[in-house]
């Protein structure tokens, strides 16, 4: 994403019609098929550092002192804003530079800091730990989405990227059985007098996060393609790939992010400040009104970077510009989906907290029956969403739409009556059924952001559809649902809340259900006429 003064990468071939021939016989290669194993391997991890805090949320409540709403901003906020921050400057390194050495590098750092929050004694090292794997994970997918692009042609790549999308749900479920299990051996182990004094939720954040570092090791070992040869748009590698990234460094993490204004005179630096007061203002509000004040800074800052960001982009890189933040069907796209994890984030995390706290599980039965089964019903609803997504685009140039709004309606019902039941049983079931079909619609709002760029955009297109994933989602509905829950003193109460979220979500949905086709058509047309050299 760079613009005309840095000298903005030139394409050297045309994209083929989706509808060509040639592009319609391409077959994966086998290494292609052997990149996307280990790269489904590291998404498991992203997903066992990230989740294992759900398992362990009732005894590091207990053992630090916390609420459920401080245990939704662990979950949630700590680490999906500065995701969400990070992944925009690394979306674009991703763009630009060698994918296999940034994701070996991300990898590293989020598998330490996973490490490292087994040593917190407080909330506020727990915090700053969780910040640190947001950052580090803010790697994988940009890096990913683009590799697996470049590696599978388009008429596979919604099933491609729902093999890699797996991940996150085997990673999650894992991530329940392990944790669950690590606790109740630790403690039973060593009720007194543990290694290092350390508890058993502590000792299960060191044995998941030191694997990572030995995984950074093989990732690094993966060959890199040649940018935009899927679609016959050769890309070559910029001189300088770490100027790009700089910039949008500067662009989107403050304070930095002033003197980027600054640079781009007076009337920019206004704009920004004026947002800077808007968002400023709106988060002062919901602190007062909440008494939550970590997070509603830490979001108001999210919010706050993401415009800057935005702000400026037009003026860096129009063509960029146009094809995401100018084009509604990739922003109705993103934000449909963004509510689609608004609620799955939400009803995954506090899963074992109810199984243990309401329905009176052990830790180790919660998570094996919530995690194994959770892993399975998620595995088979991205494969066959992503598979059915495929299909259906065959045949109607927005189908793949139809596929999200089925992924964010259906799980509404099994999520009210499992978050109602008295029944472990029923519990169980119910969760298993919510996994399974909210799983269905990431592969096909994935494919469909990659679709509406080009193969230079594909790394910040895909940080761009996480910003709705996390911004929206993972930062907001965990929370909302401790919130509720702690305001009400009910956790019920607290994880039902979350189904607003199938009404907006449903309106963004049809604007994208009519717009995709059109702005998929256009791609190329667009983006010349933003100034792009293809």
């Amino acid at each position: 994403m760079t613009d005309s003064v840095d000298g903005r990468e030139s394409a050297e071939a045309t994209a083929p019609a989706a509808t060509d021939p040639v592009e319609e016989e391409q077959k994966a290669s086998g290494y292609a098929w052997y990149v996307l194993s280990i790269l489904v391997i590291l998404y498991i991890l992203n997903f066992i550092d990230r989740n294992i805090l759900s398992i362990l949320a009732e005894d590091i409540k207990a053992d630090l002192g916390l609420t459920d709403d401080q245990l939704g901003f662990l979950y949630g906020t700590a680490f999906g804003v500065f995701y969400a921050l990070f992944g925009i400057p690394l979306g674009k390194l991703a763009d630009s530079w060698h994918r296999v050495r940034l994701m070996s590098a991300g990898l590293a750092l989020w598998s330490a800091m996973t490490a490292l929050s087994g040593f917190a004694k407080n909330f506020t090292t727990l915090s700053v730990a969780r910040i640190g794997v947001g950052v580090g994970e803010a790697t994988a997918s940009p890096a990913a989405y683009s590799l697996i692009s470049d590696w599978f042609p388009k008429k596979m790549r919604a099933t491609a990227l729902a093999i890699y999308s797996s991940g996150l749900y085997i990673g999650g479920g894992v991530s329940l059985l392990i944790g669950g299990a690590i606790v109740e051996r630790w403690n039973a182990a060593y009720p007194v007098d543990a290694p290092l004094g350390l508890a058993g939720w502590q000792a299960a954040f060191i044995a998941v996060g030191l694997p990572g570092l030995l995984l950074a090791l093989i990732v690094l070992t993966l060959r890199e393609p040649i940018r935009g040869q899927s679609e016959g748009i050769v890309t070559p590698p910029p001189k300088d790939p770490f100027r790009g990234f700089v910039r949008e460094l500067f662009a989107v993490i403050p304070p930095f992010t002033l003197i980027a204004a600054i640079r781009g005179g007076s009337r920019t630096l206004m704009v920004n400040l004026a947002g800077l007061t808007v968002i400023g203002l709106g988060a002062w509000g919901m602190a007062t009104l909440t008494g939550n004040t970590q997070q509603w800074v830490a979001v108001g800052i999210g919010y706050y970077a993401i415009y800057s960001w935005a702000s400026t982009l037009k003026k860096r890189d129009e063509p960029t510009f146009k094809l995401i933040w100018g084009t509604p069907a990739f922003l109705t796209t993103i934000l449909g989906y963004g509510m689609v994890a608004f609620m799955s984030y939400a009803a995954s995390f506090w899963s074992a907290p109810y199984a243990i706290r309401v329905l009176g599980e052990a830790p180790a039965l919660a998570g094996w029956w919530i995690g194994g089964p959770g892993a399975v019903a998620g595995f088979l609803g991205v494969i066959m969403g992503g598979r059915m997504a495929d299909w259906l685009r065959q045949r109607n140039p927005a189908g793949r739409i139809l596929v999200v709004m089925f992924g964010l309606a259906v799980p509404a019902i099994p999520l009210a009556f499992a978050f109602t039941t008295q029944s472990p049983f029923a519990f169980y079931v119910l969760v298993f059924l919510m996994s399974f079909v909210a799983s269905s619609a990431l592969g096909a709002a994935a494919a469909t952001t990659q679709d509406l760029v080009l193969p230079r955009m594909r790394g910040t297109a895909t940080a761009t559809f996480f910003l709705s994933t996390t911004l929206v989602g993972l930062a907001l509905g965990p929370y909302m649902a401790g919130q509720v829950s702690a305001v009400s003193e009910s956790l019920s109460t607290g994880v039902l809340s979350l189904l607003i979220a199938v009404p907006i979500g449903m309106a963004m949905l049809l604007i994208a259900y009519r717009t995709v086709p059109e702005a998929e058509r256009t791609v190329i047309e667009r983006a010349r006429a933003a100034g792009e050299d293809i």
